[in-house]
């Protein structure tokens, strides 16, 4: 990692949640190359970012909470308790991060649940795959994260030696939810299909690693920092996604 760094100055670092393994599948498949593969990279990321005196900020999931119904929504400073090894993987690489830079104030974790937006393939986003199973048979927008990033580096970077006392971690999720049987049922709507063998209970009975019921991040912290948490609306995204805005 060090020796591929450029050379030239920069302030920020971000850690995104693909750079190792993002399928809750593939972890519980290979649970040790995981914790081997997402922990040393977190660690070597975190230590580069250090040596050059940048700001880190790791991107987590919601994923490290149970999920049980009615517990959300998730304070950052709620216990955590993830109930599957991606989750438990996800933790780890917060603590790794946090470990290296965040004693110094140059490291932060940024929560958020699962993604969405333009993609060279559905594949790439648990959202954006839901569109072809409307073909076939509590989500963010990219963008929005990209917005709050920014907001957040410029807090802490301007903040200068204050930013120790300042948050490590922190959330930000949408206040608009929606069960992916409603995403489906918009899907439908915007592609004049019908919904068929698709289940309104909430779970995927399919699914080899079953996903947590409810993980509602609260954005208080955010809020607390005076950092905008509005978000697009999810319906006109899609509309503009698919090219009717």
């Amino acid at each position: 990692m060090p020796s591929t760094q450029p050379s030239t100055k920069h302030r920020l670092t971000i850690h995104p949640p693909g750079a190792a393994n993002r399928s809750p599948e593939y972890c519980n498949d290979d649970p040790d190359g995981t914790r081997a593969l997402d922990i040393a990279a977190s660690r070597r990321v975190a230590l580069a970012a250090r040596s050059r005196s940048t700001l880190l900020i790791y991107i987590s999931t919601d994923y490290v909470f149970a999920g049980k119904p009615s517990e959300a929504p998730y304070e950052a400073d709620a216990v955590t308790n993830p109930t599957s090894i991606y989750g438990r993987s996800k933790l780890a690489r917060e603590k790794a991060a946090l470990e290296v830079c965040g004693g110094a104030g140059w490291g932060i974790t940024l929560r958020v649940p699962v993604l969405y937006g333009h993609a060279e393939t559905s594949g790439e986003s648990a959202i954006n795959v839901l569109v072809d199973a409307v073909w076939k048979a509590s989500a963010k927008d990219a963008q929005d994260v990209a917005r709050v990033l920014v907001d957040i580096a410029t807090r802490y970077l301007v903040a200068g030696e204050a930013r120790v006392a300042m948050p490590r971690i922190l959330q930000f999720s949408s206040e608009i939810r929606f069960t992916k049987y409603q995403m489906c049922q918009l899907f439908a709507e915007i592609m004049g299909l019908p919904l068929r063998e698709l289940n309104d209970t909430g779970d995927d009975k399919k699914a080899a690693v079953p996903r947590p019921y409810d993980t509602h991040l609260s954005t208080k912290v955010l809020r607390e920092l005076s950092v905008d948490v509005r978000t697009v609306d999810f319906r006109y995204s899609w509309y503009v996604q698919v090219g009717l805005v």
